[in-house]
């Protein structure tokens, strides 16, 4: 009873967050208003310390007054119930004061939360001026970068040196007192001086321009003169051809080319009077010219007195320049070999024109000290050719007129002294200057007259007119004829590079009308990479593949089959037929040397060519082989018999019509075509 009579005399604790209420309130809420406030004044005077020590001394205090009071009722004795009442009431009393140290312990924790509270938000104000002033350091940091970093137009100026700028600038300009110890106010004041120097330019250039025009007119006036004497000259020449026709005198061109013909070498000299006679009787599109300088081919040829006394100068001033200073064997050698090698000052040029205006430029070159001529070819197209990247070395330079008569590579000179004189000045061979001099092919040195003699070495050997005349006709023929081939390899290789085999109509009842191989890749290879596949070595064997042919690589594809095909384009194309040399990538790698039918393809084009040749003079032999080897690859696949294990239809399906399928103990197909029946079978 006692315990329940405490709990309702237990005063209501209101909590609030401190403040007064507004309005009217009664006695009993101001009591609890004092209550309240005097505890939490009471805790802010009370050491927590001293309160945990009493709550534990309440505590142990109520520990054991429960064992008396359990100990008392286990007893049942009925005097112990005074004495239980007693122990009863000092557990309720030691209750309301653990009730009142929980009060406090809550009133502590709030105030401790409240201040926790407020710390932290100052701790977040601080946080957060805190990053203000970073961000606002960042961006003061990224100004002064800028600042730092910035480039101002005058550092694109190049200004004149300091010393420059010291000497030339007016002192009102150049300020050494200030500028000396202020490198700001120094450039700025370098900028001053720039500025009036370019004005000074400035007005200079005006000037000359002004002067500029007076000249300009000065020039259109002695411009108009002449053109009004061109006039006069021109009706004078007019007039003069009636007299040259009646005396019979050449015209004023051929007259100056006769007259500078006389300064010509020997061998230059026979080959023009041939060309030009070959020109005039048998051939109106052969141009023969001459170029050079005369003054200087006038200086070779100096009367022996004169050259006499030039010796003597020449020899005082080497004694000189001995004494002076002494050259050291790698110029003396530089400029023996030089000496060697020089050239005529007057060359002869020879321009074979075709009938399509397509133009052959040949240049021939006496060389002096070495009794040997040379020549430089160009061609010169009609229409601008498209551009085929496999035909580069086609109308090449130093290639076009390789090996024009079987065997002349023109590397090696064909005078045998030669070699001699090479040996005193240190060249090994004339192949490393053939770029420079020309080519020293055995027809130019025929065509101008000159044959050395194995057999038997002369001393000295002269240009023959009856040799050159003998030679002329057969050369100019076979050149025209390179040109033509050459300039038709060009167009045909410019539809193989995109996958187009060009047929003429003469040449189509040489195939089928349906052909499903194609060729899908034509590029130029070099010797080494042609050298170097296992199925040429045959062909390099027999002598037929040299490094002045012409290598590509052909490749032929028909579903997974892959047909490559080497090729090598001989220098007297098409007289000499392409070689070809396959290898077929379908279900393993397929050659000549392991599969007969392989080698009987490679004979279709190698063997039989004179079939593919077309209409003279034969430029459509190589896209002929090509697509008989697209037909043949045809046949080849449609005949192969059908791998039972596979399942499915037939890969290659026979779309040709053959006789025989096989034939023999080597089981080859039919490859030969017969037209125009449309069948195909064996030879």
């Amino acid at each position: 009873m006692s315990s329940d009579s405490s709990k309702k005399r237990k005063p209501k604790v209101i909590r609030t967050d401190g403040g007064p209420q507004e309005g009217k309130r009664g006695k009993a809420d101001a009591d609890q208003d004092v209550r309240y406030y005097s505890e939490e004044c009471e805790v802010d005077l009370r050491d927590p310390i001293k309160d945990y020590e009493l709550y534990r001394e309440t505590c142990q205090e109520l520990q054991r007054l429960m064992a008396e009071i359990q100990e008392l009722k286990s007893r049942g004795i009925k005097d112990n119930a005074s004495e239980i009442d007693e122990r009863r009431i000092q557990s309720c009393v030691h209750f309301m004061t653990l009730k009142k140290l929980n009060r406090l312990a809550h009133i502590r924790l709030k105030k401790g939360r409240d201040q926790t509270h407020e710390a932290k938000q100052k701790v977040d104000a601080y946080h957060l001026q805190l990053q203000n002033l970073l961000y606002e350091v960042m961006h003061l940091q990224k100004e002064i970068t800028k600042c730092l970093e910035f480039k101002s137009k005058h550092e694109e100026i190049e200004l004149v040196s300091l010393e420059e700028f010291y000497r030339e600038a007016p002192p009102e300009i150049s300020r050494p007192a200030i500028t000396l110890a202020e490198p700001h106010q120094q450039t700025l004041a370098r900028l001053d001086w720039e500025l009036e120097q370019r004005k000074r330019l400035a007005e200079k250039y005006k000037e000359c321009l002004t002067s500029k025009e007076k000249i300009l007119k000065e020039i259109e006036v002695k411009k108009e003169y002449l053109s009004s004497l061109q006039p006069r000259l021109n009706s004078i020449m007019q007039a003069s051809l009636p007299v040259q026709e009646y005396l019979f005198m050449p015209f004023d061109q051929a007259h100056k080319q006769y007259e500078t013909a006389r300064h010509l070498p020997p061998p230059l000299y026979v080959l023009f009077v041939q060309a030009s006679a070959y020109g005039q009787a048998c051939d109106k599109k052969l141009v023969v010219a001459i170029e050079g300088s005369v003054e200087e081919a006038k200086a070779l040829y100096k009367p022996p007195e004169d050259s006499q006394d030039d010796e003597s100068d020449s020899d005082a001033e080497e004694e000189q320049t001995t004494k002076r200073r002494r050259p050291t064997l790698g110029v003396q050698l530089d400029d023996k070999r030089k000496e060697m090698l020089k050239r005529h000052p007057l060359s002869v040029t020879v321009d074979l024109k075709c009938k399509d205006e397509n133009v052959l430029h040949l240049t021939f070159y006496y060389l002096m000290n070495l009794n040997v001529m040379t020549v430089k070819a160009k061609v010169t197209t009609a229409v601008e050719m498209t551009t085929a990247i496999s035909a580069g070395d086609l109308l090449s330079p130093d290639s076009i007129l390789n090996c024009l008569y079987p065997g002349d590579h023109g590397r090696k000179t064909p005078n045998p002294a030669n070699q001699f004189q090479f040996d005193k000045v240190g060249i090994l061979t004339l192949s490393d200057y053939v770029t420079e001099l020309g080519h020293p092919y055995v027809w130019v040195q025929k065509l101008g007259g000159l044959h050395f003699p194995k057999d038997q070495p002369q001393h000295t050997v002269t240009a023959d007119n009856s040799l050159s005349a003998s030679h002329m006709e057969l050369t100019v023929k076979l050149l025209r004829t390179r040109l033509q081939s050459r300039l038709a390899l060009h167009k045909q290789f410019a539809s193989l590079e995109h996958g187009v085999v060009p047929v003429s109509s003469e040449c189509q009842h040489l195939f089928p009308t349906k052909i499903v191989s194609r060729l899908v890749k034509w590029a130029a290879i070099p010797f080494e990479d042609y050298a170097e596949l296992p199925y040429t070595k045959d062909v390099i064997e027999a002598g037929l593949a040299e490094d002045t042919h012409l290598y590509y690589m052909a490749l032929i594809e028909r579903g997974t089959a892959k047909l490559q095909a080497a090729v090598v384009v001989n220098p007297g194309y098409s007289t000499l037929p392409p070689i070809f040399s396959l290898c077929l990538n379908w279900k393993g790698e397929r050659t000549g040397s392991n599969d007969d039918n392989i080698r009987a393809m490679e004979s279709e084009v190698n063997v039989e060519y004179k079939e593919l040749w077309g209409p003279k003079p034969g430029y459509q032999l190589l896209t002929n082989q090509l697509q008989r080897l697209c037909m043949v690859l045809d046949v080849y696949l449609e005949t192969e018999p059908h791998d039972p294990s596979v399942e499915g239809p037939k890969e290659f399906p026979q779309e040709k019509m053959c006789l025989r399928l096989v034939r023999g103990p080597l089981r080859l197909k039919p490859f030969k075509f017969n037209y125009p029946q449309g069948f195909f079978s064996h030879r």
